[in-house]
């Protein structure tokens, strides 16, 4: 029997909440299922996964396959890493703040962009004599008009 990780879709209309279950590859999408193993509601804001990190990396070991979408979850979850034996993705923690942002290693760019600080003050600055232009166009723009 070959076994497949994918998600129930279950809840009202319009109002999708999915249920990720280790279901028989020829049964319906709906239809029965062998064990539920979490849930995803898309519809909350960031998303809600509950994925029972063992019983997926069971399913995984006997051979079932996830959808895209459940693997996925399984990635964001930290189930699929456990399968794999591989280590997430590095955090850095920025200094002087709590957030966590993946490694992007290309320090001479971040290095120019520090450089082009003074620049962009310099263009702010500059903002006041552009709406000044413009509203000197919109004058002669007008005068013009009336003639």
């Amino acid at each position: 029997m070959a076994v497949k990780l994918r998600l129930m879709r279950m809840g009202k209309k319009k109002q999708p909440t999915y249920r990720v279950v280790a279901a028989d590859s020829r049964s319906p999408r709906n239809g029965r299922f062998i064990e539920i193993v979490g849930t995803y509601d898309p519809r909350q804001d960031p998303s809600l996964i509950k994925i029972d990190n063992e019983r997926a990396v069971h399913w995984l070991n006997h051979g079932a396959q996830p959808s895209e979408r459940v693997a996925k979850l399984l990635k964001i979850s930290g189930a699929w890493e456990s399968f794999t034996g591989e280590s997430p993705a590095p955090a850095v923690t920025v200094a002087g703040s709590a957030q966590t942002e993946p490694v992007v290693a290309d320090e001479p760019a971040a290095e120019a962009a520090v450089a082009d600080e003074p620049a962009a003050e310099a263009a702010v600055a500059d903002e006041p004599a552009a709406e000044a232009a413009v509203a000197d166009e919109t004058a002669a723009e007008e005068a013009g008009a009336e003639t």
